[in-house]
């Protein structure tokens, strides 16, 4: 991802003052992977390389570090990259060295089959683990019910945004919109993977809504019922209390894949990119962020808006294209109602022209 912005601009490697990585799911085999690929990719040896980690932003705030590194005076020119790799989250065994069955990889091995019963060691699914956070005990799919829950968002109208957001993916792929600025991955000068695969997965469910209705409910089926979701979750729905008969909403078909990937692009000064012949596509006028109770963190965005606008000095309703985080249908769709009922802001007005994700 980093080669590719400087092959197709021709950008000088002596141009580059650094880059800055966004990163979630960090492993020790790359401790710092922003310095691994500026090595890599054949960049100074001077230059700076920073990873950073804000969870579902990361690449964004990369951007905006770039840009802050450039306001500081510290450069003019960054790599701005993002980068997750989920298929390769390890299984992780977590305990204290000094244990006995921890002691060395030596006795790990030998011991192996005792790890998973010992009282000193706990074998866990790092992915599961990423995807709960730790203050609110909460997983990421659960806080897409508390915001569906908390907001009165259907599961009619999660499968029908969930719908439309393949059916524009796809569309993209195939009208060549993609083709600009994708590059394909590669090994021995033979393509891997020329196009991301998830999309296609879901045609069937573009042709065949019924689909929809046969994934069950993440929250709402046997096992779990949605009653037993709020006997344990319930203090994060605010404003509601369970009811017989309401329904669990999320389910696997109007929730985002987990996947591989990486992006990267230029972040400069006006003059820099002109002295290099670079062709501006955008200017940074601003951004901005906001923290919230991390069971509700579905619609921060909906909170963040008005912060970056009003930096930029940009009313809402100037937008000509939006370009919004999909974890959910469910909290997509909570966005649209809370970003109104909060701040007059018209989501659902900009989905339905176009401008949001076309």
């Amino acid at each position: 991802a980093d080669q590719a912005p400087e092959e197709r601009t021709r950008l000088p490697k002596d141009a580059v003052d650094g880059v800055i990585a966004g990163w979630v799911g960090q492993a020790f085999n790359a401790p710092n992977i922003a310095r691994v690929a500026a090595l890599r990719a054949g960049l100074p040896e001077k230059s700076q390389a920073v990873t950073v980690q804000n969870n579902c932003v990361s690449s964004i705030e990369a951007v905006s570090a770039a840009a802050r590194f450039i306001l500081a005076g510290e450069g003019e020119l960054y790599l701005a990259c993002g980068t997750e790799s989920m298929s390769r989250l390890p299984y992780t065994i977590d305990g204290t060295r000094s244990a006995k069955a921890l002691r060395s990889l030596a006795v790990v091995k030998e011991k192996w089959s005792e790890l998973a019963t010992s009282p000193d060691v706990a074998v866990l699914d790092s992915i599961e683990q990423g995807l709960t956070d730790p203050v609110a005990g909460i997983n990421m799919a659960g806080c897409a019910e508390v915001s569906a829950q908390m907001h009165g968002v259907t599961r009619e109208a999660q499968d029908e945004y969930a719908r439309e957001s393949f059916r524009r993916a796809v569309a993209g792929w195939n009208a060549g919109f993609y083709a600009s600025h994708v590059v394909p991955v590669t090994e021995g000068g033979a393509a891997l993977l020329a196009k991301d695969e998830y999309p296609f997965l879901r045609e069937d469910l573009i042709d065949k809504p019924k689909m929809f209705a046969k994934a069950g409910a993440f929250y709402d089926n046997a096992a779990y019922p949605l009653s037993d979701f709020y006997r344990d979750f319930g203090r994060h729905v605010v404003g509601k209390e369970y009811r017989e008969g309401d329904k669990g909403t999320v389910t696997l078909f109007n929730s985002c894949g987990r996947s591989d990937g990486a992006s990267a692009v230029i972040v400069a000064t006006e003059n820099k990119a002109k002295e290099l012949g670079l062709e501006i596509l955008a200017e940074l006028k601003g951004w901005g962020y906001y923290g919230n109770n991390p069971a509700h963190m579905g619609v921060a965005p909906a909170l963040a808006a008005p912060v970056a606008l009003k930096r930029a000095g940009v009313a809402f309703e100037d937008l000509d294209l939006i370009e919004l985080h999909e974890p959910f249908a469910a909290t997509v769709l909570a966005i649209f109602k809370f970003g109104r009922e909060q701040f007059g802001h018209d989501w659902e007005a900009k989905n339905a022209s176009g401008a949001l994700n076309p």
